[in-house]
């Protein structure tokens, strides 16, 4: 009890815990959130930047990060040679390649990160289910859990976590090796495995970071960091992906023709 008190009080040194609603004991997550971001205000005040996602209000703003957007600064990928060629491939062909443009997951930490779509986080007192406007996908995290003997390789992989502190630490496992991790071409196998961890640092900040190991395609664990922003006032709403995209024909289409667009 003592260890812990002393914990909280260094980590209420450098936030303000009155500013952070609880629930049992531990921060409550629960909230609309935007990935990407770390600009105050609703979502029409924090996005007026030009490019996609934003309003044109403000060209000063700061871009909103797509799903092929690398946080700033990040740590390069640390890919084994010919998986780093692999990656090098899709950036030449513009990502045509990218599983989303089928209309399938984003997977993680992409979706987490992505900001063009709001994110709800619902807390209980025994798990936290994490809801994804862009492309409609969830993840149900129980807390002092363990995987299952029998996981099905899935997109969003299986979650479970545990509080450390103030902190919301999520592993997860057994994912497919369908989607990109945090920018073109960023594939990774089956053998994936995510620590990410969710610091909600005020009332409208939860700094984020995830590890990722992948002993068949890295060279040693990626860590990438970033945060989430709450956005008040904002709803998730439906999204369908058109399963009818014809870009990546019409991509392969040039390919066959010999029309030049690769890097």
């Amino acid at each position: 009890m003592r260890a812990t008190f002393i914990l909280a009080f260094v980590w209420c040194a450098h936030v303000s815990c009155a500013q952070v609603p609880r629930l049992g004991g531990h921060p409550d997550l629960t909230g609309v959130w935007q990935g990407g971001s770390a600009t105050p205000g609703n979502w029409e005040e924090a996005n007026g930047g030009t490019g996609v996602g934003g309003t044109g209000r403000n060209p000063n703003a700061s871009a909103v990060l797509s799903s092929n957007d690398r946080p700033a600064g990040r740590e390069g990928a640390p890919y084994q040679d010919w998986a780093a060629k692999k990656v090098l491939e899709s950036y030449n062909r513009r990502g045509i390649d990218d599983p989303t443009a089928q209309c399938l997951p984003a997977g993680v930490p992409r979706t987490v990160t992505l900001g063009l779509f709001p994110q709800q986080f619902i807390q209980t007192p025994t798990q936290i289910v994490m809801l994804y406007e862009y492309m409609h996908v969830f993840r149900v995290i129980p807390f002092n859990a363990k995987h299952p003997d029998d996981l099905i390789p899935s997109y969003m992989g299986n979650p479970v976590g545990q509080w450390e502190g103030e902190t919301l630490v999520v592993d997860s496992i057994g994912f497919n090796d369908k989607t990109w991790l945090a920018g073109t071409g960023t594939f990774h196998s089956e053998a994936l495995h995510t620590v990410e961890r969710f610091t909600r640092i005020s009332k409208d900040r939860i700094d984020y970071e995830i590890v990722m190991e992948d002993p068949k395609v890295l060279t040693k664990p990626w860590k990438l960091t970033s945060s989430l922003m709450r956005r008040e006032g904002t709803r998730l709403e439906e999204y369908i992906c058109a399963e009818n995209n014809l870009d990546p024909g019409r991509y392969e289409k040039l390919l066959k023709d010999g029309v030049k667009f690769t890097r």
